[in-house]
């Protein structure tokens, strides 16, 4: 392979690296019934850490149905719980600052979002994901975290 080439896909990769997780919907449960629109409901997605092999996480999330939630232009509540779990040997495969962003998604049309960030508690041995929802001028004090114990031998 060219050298240019080479460089260009070792770019490009560590750009994806970079860049938070895309959610996988599990499912979802109806709510609150809208005669226009869809429902109100509580969806559920899944993440795989960008930079950590083996962990899995699932966020569960209020989404507003009716007229404006269909045209996408509902603004979400900051409800949220999240649930992350080891689903294979874990493998840290690159350096992250504590309170790196794992995974973002807008709950509005404009200035809300909600998002997962990760830390590593390096005394426990343990990674920390927290889930929460900022605005531009005035965030939520929701949250929601999960820990994951990385067992010896793993992580490094």
């Amino acid at each position: 392979m060219p050298r240019s080439r080479f460089n260009l896909l070792y770019a490009l990769t560590l750009v994806a690296m970079a860049m938070p997780a895309a959610a996988e919907d599990i499912g979802s449960v109806s709510t609150v019934f809208k005669m226009l629109g869809p429902n109100d409901k509580i969806v559920v997605e899944a993440f795989d850490d960008p930079k950590v092999d083996g962990v899995t996480c699932y966020l569960s999330r209020a989404k507003k149905g009716g007229m404006s939630g269909g045209l996408g232009v509902a603004e979400d509540t900051a409800d949220a719980s999240i649930a992350c779990r080891q689903v294979a040997p874990i493998k840290i495969k690159a350096t992250f600052k504590e309170g790196e962003e794992v995974f973002k998604k807008d709950t509005s049309l404009l200035f809300k979002t909600m998002q997962v960030v990760r830390f590593h508690d390096k005394k426990r041995n343990v990674l920390v994901y927290l889930v929460y929802s900022d605005r531009i001028i005035e965030g939520s004090p929701k949250n929601s975290i999960s820990v994951v114990p990385i067992p010896a031998g793993q992580g490094g």
